[in-house]
């Protein structure tokens, strides 16, 4: 079987392609610069019409040929995101398995009604219709590269749009070239789907284009914030899914061993670099020292390393950047008072899961979005104040609450201003059916999953038809 995919030789015209566990040089990727990105709208732009046109079966076919040839190739994938993101081999498996859902669920839709038949008293024939919105941009992150693209680039498409992609540099492989050579494998249309590389030059020129309809954004707020001030000056659409800095309320008829393995999971999966990792471990003081106990243990048990050559829990931080304001934040959590009880160190880019406890409300590990591999502890003495305290942040992703009853679970989730709450759960879980999204600084309100597709990657049109025309009042 040929592979899915060979990027090109590092050189001088390109970036290269690194595995952050150790530095290798994988290949290259040639850059991107606005006038490029300005191409590949108009290649787009140019194409849409016809797929628009293009049956719904046809379109929902592709979806499904798309699936089966990541079936095929799905170990090539999962090598490309376990070294080129870091992630290890059961967080890629996850990821490619989610990505095949979400590809699964984006051929329902073109075959699903997509409009309404309204009354009128005039005799009319009156209709409410979705139609496409025409070239999308999408703009990924690099910590799940392929799922947080092909969760708006497939169902884009499906609906009948053009799409423009731009992965994150540091994965531009498995978040962008995969995709294209899925989609063209699967005989989609030429210039229907483009990626593009490139830093923020190339996000600026795909976002303030104007025959880009929408710009669907995964990553940080301040990113965000700007993406969605200039798309919204041009009156754009846009879905914006920022960051989180999530609690997970431990009360005190718990089940201290199950809450403490989805503590750890929440703040260490993936290095802690996901938008739902647990930045505040809220618990109250009558289990407090119980918990913080079997957190620790928990921790020191998680082997770190590198994940493509080594059967490991934590791989490495995506970049030295990153890993230097990890460890920025906690020192500097440190220096204000709370107490390292496991981790805080580093061998090169593997840093160890951390556990802070005497975290108050003015550190930096509770005030920011830390993603990195730390479990910040706050005490709390009961659910009126673990409930101020979780909420104290202007972000609002997802929320978890650990107690031994359901009823003062669901309780307590009615208080949290959270887009997503778990009840004895983890903080990080998503599927492809679900309306996943963020309040306040974490996203402008907008929802992926399939039953929100429609209303993201469509626009309704009012249609009328008189069969026998009549006088105007003029």
């Amino acid at each position: 079987m040929t592979r899915l995919v060979t990027p090109t030789a590092a050189g001088p015209d390109t970036r290269a392609v690194v595995e952050p566990a150790t530095g290798e040089v994988l290949g290259g990727v040639a850059l991107s610069d606005p006038d490029d990105v300005r191409a590949a709208v108009a290649e787009a732009a140019a194409a849409h019409p016809a797929w628009a046109a293009t049956s719904p079966v046809e379109r929902a076919a592709v979806l499904r040929r798309a699936a089966r040839v990541l079936e095929e190739h799905t170990d090539e994938v999962v090598e490309w995101i376990v070294r080129e993101s870091g992630s290890i081999r059961a967080k890629a498996a996850g990821e490619v398995a989610s990505v095949l859902d979400e590809l699964w669920v984006a051929a329902s839709l073109p075959t699903q009604p997509h409009g309404e038949l309204f009354a009128d008293p005039s005799g009319r024939r009156s209709f409410g219709r979705r139609v496409p919105l025409g070239v999308v941009g999408v703009i990924s992150p690099w910590n799940v590269p392929l799922l947080l693209g092909v969760r708006a680039v497939a169902p884009a498409l499906a609906l009948g749009n053009a799409v423009v992609l731009k992965p994150d540099p540091n994965t531009h492989v498995s978040g962008g070239h995969v995709l294209a050579a899925l989609f063209e494998r699967a005989g989609l249309p030429d210039g229907v789907l483009r990626v593009v590389s490139g830093d923020a030059e190339a996000g600026r020129a795909l976002t303030g284009h104007p025959d880009v309809r929408m710009i669907a954004f995964t990553g940080s707020t301040a990113v965000g914030r700007r993406i969605g001030a200039e798309a919204g000056g041009a009156l754009k659409r846009v879905s914006l899914e920022l960051g989180g800095n999530n609690a997970l309320v431990v009360l005190d008829d718990a089940d201290l061993d199950l809450a403490s393995s989805a503590g750890a999971m929440s703040s260490f999966f993936h290095q802690g670099q996901v938008c739902m990792a647990a930045g505040r471990h809220v618990v109250l003081r009558e289990v407090a020292d119980e918990y913080v106990d079997r957190l620790v243990r928990r921790a020191e048990k998680l082997v770190v390393g590198d994940p493509w050559r080594a059967d490991v829990a934590l791989g490495p931080l995506i970049t030295p950047a990153q890993l230097e304001r990890v460890d920025g934040i906690v020192r500097d959590t440190v220096a204000a008072g709370a107490v390292v009880r496991t981790g805080g160190t580093h061998d090169g880019p593997f840093y160890r899961p951390t556990v802070l406890t005497g975290v108050t409300a003015d550190m930096p590990a509770f005030t920011e979005e830390v993603f990195g591999p730390v479990a910040p502890v706050i005490v709390v003495e009961d659910e009126d104040e673990a409930v101020e305290v979780a909420n104290r942040t202007e972000y609002g992703l997802v929320a978890a609450v650990w107690t031994g009853s359901v009823d003062r679970g669901l309780a307590l989730a009615d208080r949290l201003a959270t887009g997503m709450v778990h009840v004895n759960g983890e903080t990080i879980s998503d599927n492809a059916f679900v309306p996943f999204g963020g309040r306040g600084a974490s996203g402008n309100g907008s929802r992926h999953g399939a039953g929100q597709s429609w209303d993201e990657f469509t626009q309704w049109q009012w249609l009328t038809v008189r069969a026998e025309p009549i006088p105007s009042l003029f």
